[in-house]
């Protein structure tokens, strides 16, 4: 038998928790979750690599109705982050309607019934509206490297870290240097034997200031009525101050220069130093953070290849420049499926389309929530919504107020149908896609995940989070073509 419900939301991240206690909050109670996992935490928890940690501040790492206030440090730690989402979850009852073990296989919009028909790994469902939680931080990314089957040691990404495997006293191969890379590569670095760094793009990496937060400072935080408020506006005034270099890469190009000279006094080696020297403007590419990274680099065992790895013979790793590395392990940091998030080739439209045959390698929405095409179905942390300099939970509430917004106009005015006009999608990404050239995103002279297949960057939003605030604030139906009747 089919079971319907009235909003499926499929992924129990933090993006799928927030939508199902928002949903709670405006008397939506008829709410499943469909997770492939056996636990929720999404991305916090596949992450258990050695030194995984936020880059923003903890503070700002937390839903606004469930204000963190016993942080152990300015920047959280991936144990700490995972027990604030499942302790937050638990308070609000979440686990309840989440289907843990469950995948999506595919949904498609029933144009007669006005309904998703869902087909997972557990059966099939129906529901009147479809909100896709999984997020783009979901699909690790490993390059197509000729010979990498071959390859007769241990092979594992960062985000599926092994720890049964032993990495003391072997061989490592690390193949990408980016945000998970620069958080690792210090804490494996002690103990291997060697450890061959294969750097595509040599990246800014700026001091982290980081610090444990005293007992008694976390105490004064949980009993002084607005302290914790406080501190949230402090970090993220000085994070938006931040942003204005984004939108300003002049400004970035100034404050590159802390990340120059952090370079110089932790890598006294000229030939290092030139190879971990970035050519193009800081925030071109994710912004990174690390103390102890650079130092980590300056060890006897560790070697910089500053190319990208052409090929594996067996278990020897060849560089693009020829050179040949016998090894025992290669540990992928090679990030995600960003802009081709697997989910785009699971969910389609009345006539059988999928989201990636309408995106043809450009992720695009209305206001990064709603595509065209795709009548009532939403999409958390989706196209032209993500900053270099804020936190990911700022974007997913802002997002919620929307859906809230949209769901509760819906149920109000009784649509079975509500779909984004396309030239209103239009429209916006046009204005996104201007506004984006002259950010450090497209200008900064690099390649970087934030440009999809066709060149585009389908990833950013070019304002500050408050214009995204005040444009996700207001649900306008005009927006919509809608509709009261079920298809004959």
């Amino acid at each position: 038998m089919t079971r319907h419900h009235e909003v499926i939301v499929v992924g129990a991240g933090i993006s799928g928790i927030g939508a199902v206690i928002r949903l709670q909050q405006m008397g939506v109670d008829d709410v499943v979750v469909l997770e492939k996992s056996d636990s929720l935490g999404g991305t916090w928890r596949d992450n258990t690599y050695p030194g995984c940690a936020c880059d923003v501040p903890s503070a700002l790492y937390s839903y606004s109705f469930a204000p963190n206030t016993d942080w152990s440090r300015l920047f959280a730690g991936q144990d700490e982050i995972r027990e604030y989402i499942e302790r937050t979850a638990a308070g609000h009852r979440v686990h309840e309607r989440v289907e843990f073990g469950t995948e999506l296989l595919r949904a498609q919009w029933d144009e007669p019934s006005r309904r998703w028909l869902l087909e997972t790994s557990n059966g099939v469902l129906t529901a009147n509206a479809v909100i896709a939680a999984a997020g783009p931080w979901n699909q690790p990314l490993i390059p197509g490297i000729p010979g990498l089957d071959g390859f007769g040691g241990e092979v594992f990404h960062s985000s599926r870290w092994n720890h049964d495997y032993e990495l003391a006293g072997k061989r490592v191969a690390v193949v990408g240097t980016g945000a998970s890379a620069v958080q690792f590569v210090p804490e494996i670095a002690p103990t291997v034997a060697e450890l061959h760094l294969y750097q595509r793009t040599a990246q800014w990496v700026l001091p982290k200031p980081d610090t444990t937060i005293p007992g008694a400072v976390r105490a004064a935080m949980g009993r002084v009525p607005g302290a914790l408020k406080a501190l949230r506006r402090i970090q993220y005034g000085i994070m938006e101050a931040l942003g204005i270099g984004f939108r300003n890469p002049w400004i970035l190009r100034v404050v590159q220069q802390i990340g120059r000279v952090q370079l110089r006094a932790q890598v006294r080696d000229p030939h290092l130093r030139k190879s971990l020297t970035p050519d193009y403007t800081l925030g071109c590419k994710r912004l990174l953070m690390s103390n102890t990274y650079y130092p980590a680099l300056n060890r006897p065992n560790v070697e910089v290849h500053a190319n990208a790895v052409q090929q594996v013979r067996g278990n020897v790793v060849v560089g693009a420049d020829g050179q040949e590395r016998e090894v025992d392990a290669i540990i992928f940091g090679t990030g995600f499926h960003i802009l081709d998030m697997p989910i785009a080739g699971r969910v389609f439209d009345g006539q059988g389309r999928s989201l990636g045959d309408h995106w043809k390698g450009s992720p695009q929405a209305y206001l990064g929530t709603t595509v065209a095409g795709f009548p009532n179905a939403f999409v958390l942390l989706g196209p032209a919504l993500g900053t270099g300099h804020t936190s990911a939970f700022m974007i997913l509430e802002a997002q919620l107020d929307y859906l809230a917004a949209a769901i509760a106009t819906a149920r109000a005015a009784g649509w079975t149908r509500m779909e984004t006009r396309p030239e209103v999608q239009a429209a916006f990404n046009a204005e996104v896609q201007q506004a984006l050239a002259t950010t450090v995103y497209n200008a900064g002279g690099c390649q970087s995940y934030f440009l999809d297949v066709n060149g585009r960057n389908s990833f950013n939003w070019p304002w500050s989070t408050g214009r995204m605030r005040e444009r996700l604030r207001h649900f306008d139906e005009s927006a919509y073509l809608t509709s009261t009747e079920v298809s004959s």
